[in-house]
């Protein structure tokens, strides 16, 4: 399924990009043709201004009239029907997501394709699970299988996406799923050669091995990224609050951003569009000077604006774009290397802060250019502006849309150590059982006079004259049975529950939580796997929650070191001589 999944996404990624060149010439030079264009190359002079306005506008009536899942990065979308929506998308995303994002980029709308191109494969790969008898979780793998494999055909890179899906789309680094979508992602890849070229889609000049005055200058570069990330996002964010506060309904939104971009692409024309031109000149060191500086500042404003409007667009281009002109305009600060190489840095760094994905930004840089040289440097700048951006922002820029509309996600994979612990490492052994044919008032006897043994427990398993497994009794049905009239004569066989729900002492205790949550019960009686009835514990509540607390004692609790004891007597001889010091000059 997933191959199959792969191919389709190879063929829409080819129509996306299709539909973009289409409405780039017809909007902008007023022709029918497919071929690559920018718009930048425009001659509409002040009429220019207009073209994004309409292109908003178009985009605000297909969003309500349409659908509104439509609006936005596509990432975030995706987000959503995989943690809210159990991996189901609607047929007509499919069709208006490419449409709509294709009339955005193609009047001049500064976003990239990746966004879009990940919400309508993943809307296939959906619709495609949903003709079949599928769980929530294949549905998940088989969606984002159309994702990545929309990416990998877009950019040729595979490996990136499926690092993609990964750290943003899986939740999940298991062979069930990953497979698959590394399936879908080689074959879209495949198929992009005879589709659309082969790769690199931005190929450079390879730079030699990097020294260690460049990777630390890798490092200063990523914290200076991992600081303008925190901004971008921000800036994001502040543009989409403000347009809140517009007294006019949202489908007017686009059309005031499109008023913007249209601006803004009147003094920086290389601004507009999906600019994959712009980031190719930025890598070979074609942009250099304090254009630059304006071409940053007005892709910034334009794109932020224009997402804040709820545009329908990527995020992954423009920040590439913006990365590079960073790491071009900091390049003379550097005493090794050229404008291209700090910008292919900047970019891994830029897009690793500002998505959360570190691996996915040294992969794609890597696949984008095949520039392996610069492996280490990306590694030292792109997780540098991750950890710097972990400290400013408890989510990034694709998680924080999803957080403002209620639903928690983490930024962290951690595995369940409820998956990692068999029941009998924690279950409770040497259980007390009470008789079959004891009557009632004989265990409440035995209550009364408080056997120690019996008294603190809320439940007791229940046995034959052989000691065999028969039921299992709780405090709350000898509560029931002493408002039944006929109570009195029961005995223990009569009260207690026949049909167990057990688990085995060399079961995962995840499978044996889950077991407890399926049939809401707090207890299960631990039998012998080759033997049902023969007991050899009782796992309850406490031991599962015992599991919990373990973990977070790991997290949380530090062990003293050998050069800790050194420190500690340090810092009381400090605190006793300053003590003293105080005392001789009257407490002062």
């Amino acid at each position: 399924m997933a191959v199959l999944i792969g191919v389709a996404s190879a063929f829409v990624a080819l129509i996306l990009t299709k539909l973009i060149y289409f409405f780039t010439n017809l909007f902008y030079y007023q022709h029918l043709s497919t071929a690559d264009t920018s718009p930048a190359d425009n001659h509409l002079h002040l009429l220019a201004i207009f073209i994004p306005v309409i292109g908003g506008l178009i985009v605000g009536l297909i969003a309500r009239y349409g659908s509104e899942k439509i609006r936005g990065h596509g990432i975030p979308e995706a987000l959503e029907a995989i943690l809210i929506g159990r991996s189901r998308m609607e047929p007509r995303v499919a069709v208006l997501k490419p449409l709509s994002s294709a009339l955005a980029i193609g009047t001049g709308g500064p976003f990239g394709a990746e966004g879009p191109i990940i919400m309508t494969g993943g809307a296939f790969g959906s619709l495609f699970a949903q003709s079949f008898h599928m769980s929530a979780a294949e549905r998940k793998t088989l969606l984002v299988a159309g994702a990545a494999g929309g990416m990998a055909a877009i950019f040729a890179a595979p490996v990136a996406s499926v690092l993609l899906a990964v750290e943003l789309l899986l939740f999940e680094w298991k062979p069930r799923s990953f497979i698959p979508v590394a399936s879908a992602a080689a074959v879209a890849a495949a198929l992009r050669v005879p589709l659309m070229g082969a790769g690199p889609v931005f190929l450079t000049t390879p730079h030699d091995a990097m020294n260690l005055r460049a990777l630390v200058g890798a490092l200063i570069l990523g914290l200076l990224v991992g600081f303008a990330s925190g901004l971008i996002t921000r800036l994001v964010y502040a543009c989409e609050d403000a347009f809140e506060k517009v007294p006019i309904h949202w489908m007017w939104w686009p059309a005031i951003g499109g008023i913007v971009i249209g601006v803004g692409g009147l003094f920086y024309p290389r601004a507009l569009g999906v600019g994959y031109d712009v980031i190719r000149d930025l890598l070979n060191g074609r942009i250099v000077g304090m254009f630059l500086l304006g071409l940053l500042v007005t892709k910034a404003v334009i794109w932020a604006v224009s997402l804040g409007s709820g545009h329908s667009g990527g995020v992954l281009a423009p920040l590439l774009i913006m990365g590079g002109c960073l790491g071009a305009l900091a390049a003379p600060l550097f005493p090794s290397g050229d404008a291209g190489l700090w910008a292919t840095l900047a970019m891994g760094a830029m897009m690793a802060g500002t998505m959360g994905a570190p691996f996915t930004a040294i992969a794609f840089l890597v696949e984008a250019t095949h520039d392996v040289n610069l492996l280490p440097g990306l590694l030292i700048a792109a997780f540098t502006a991750d950890a710097v951006t972990v400290l400013l922002m408890k989510r990034s820029i694709l998680t924080e849309k999803i957080a403002r509309r209620g639903t928690h996600v983490t930024r962290e994979y951690i595995v369940n150590p409820l998956h990692l612990v068999r029941v009998g490492e924690v279950m409770e052994r040497d259980v007390p059982t009470v008789p079959a044919a004891l009557p009632i008032d004989g265990l409440f006897e035995r209550l009364a006079e408080e056997d120690p043994v019996l008294a603190r427990r809320q439940e007791w398993p229940v046995v034959d004259e052989n000691e065999h497994l028969v039921g299992l009794v709780t405090r709350g049905d000898l509560v029931r049975a002493l408002d039944r009239e006929d109570g009195d004569h029961w005995s223990i066989k009569d009260l207690g529950s026949r049909k167990l729900i057990i688990t085995h002492d060399d079961e995962l205790l995840e499978d044996a939580t889950a077991k407890m949550i399926e049939h809401d019960i707090g207890r299960l009686p631990v039998v012998d796997r080759k033997d049902p009835t023969r007991l050899v514990g009782l796992l309850g509540r406490a031991g599962v929650m015992a599991v919990w607390l373990h973990a977070t004692r790991e997290e949380q609790t530090r062990d003293s070191g050998w050069l800790s004891g050194g420190f500690q007597r340090l810092r009381g001889g400090l605190a006793t001589r300053l003590r003293r010091r105080r005392k001789s000059h009257g407490g002062k």
